[in-house]
């Protein structure tokens, strides 16, 4: 299959699977939804939802694009033939969810060969999808999406996440407590996937997370780089799950070199 074509397929099966896991969660979600597992601490958790909304897309995949290889949060994990692999997270943002938050969502990247070739983030209770195509610009709905011009440092309103083990969470606040007097202000909206969208929507002008994960940020990345972004990670590489950044050119630069300054990669 010729490149062009394979993208549109993927697009159009990565956002059929995130509609039918957002409206699973968003109309299923139970008034008694309780924790069902923990993770890397007690506060890191995994909802019933979580692995109802991660065999939905697996099995709906698996119908469609069965010689692909999967990589999901909840444990799906599948090497596939076809050099495709989809990167899952059924609910970014589990800790909103759990509390009725709004600030959740469907996260699905396709990869070819290892680099992120399609991305879809649905909100449901935003009432929004993000989608990028590489090469093809990101858009929510039909409307396309480009991110803020880049401003100084201290005009720059950025946001941030925090990780679940008390030791990163205790090293993340100290590089905040340098960091927060020298930007507009930070917001902490609880999903990645979110938060590099909004980038990409000019509704942050950059964010800087340490700890996550393929599944956080594959989708999320190629979306706000499709909208004009840079992302990466420590200076010279990727974004990783060591230290993950994203911002427009101009702050991109200097909000990554603040961070290395600052130590925001190691705990």
């Amino acid at each position: 299959m010729t490149d062009g074509p394979l993208k549109a397929e993927l697009l159009a099966v990565a956002l059929e699977a995130a509609e039918r896991a957002g409206e699973l969660l968003r109309d299923g979600r139970p008034a008694d939804l309780g924790v069902a597992a923990t993770k890397t601490s007690s506060i890191d958790v995994v909802t019933e939802m979580d692995i109802a909304a991660e065999k939905l897309i697996t099995a709906f995949l698996a119908e469609r694009r069965p010689e692909d290889g999967l990589l999901g949060e909840e444990g799906a994990s599948s090497a596939g033939t076809s050099g495709v692999r989809w990167v899952i997270d059924p609910i970014d943002g589990t800790v909103n969810y759990l509390y009725g938050q709004p600030s959740w969502a469907v996260s699905i990247a396709a990869e070819l060969d290892g680099e992120a070739l399609v991305g879809v983030v649905a909100a449901p209770v935003r009432g929004e999808t993000y989608r990028a195509v590489r090469g093809e610009g990101a858009f929510a709905g039909d409307r396309r999406l480009r991110v803020r011009p880049a401003p100084s440092l201290d005009h720059a309103l950025i946001g941030t996440g925090f990780g679940y083990r008390a030791e990163r969470r205790a090293a993340q606040a100290e590089v905040l407590r340098s960091l927060l007097p020298e930007v507009r202000d930070i917001r902490r909206g609880g999903s990645a996937a979110i938060d590099l969208c909004d980038v990409a929507c000019g509704r942050l002008d950059g964010y800087y997370e340490r700890g996550l994960n393929p599944w956080d940020f594959a989708a999320g990345a190629l979306i706000a780089r499709e909208a004009g972004a840079l992302t990466g990670g420590r200076p010279g590489e990727a974004a990783s799950t060591e230290l993950t950044v994203a911002a427009p050119p101009g702050l991109f630069e200097r909000l990554q070199g603040r961070l290395e300054e600052l130590g925001a990669w190691r705990d």
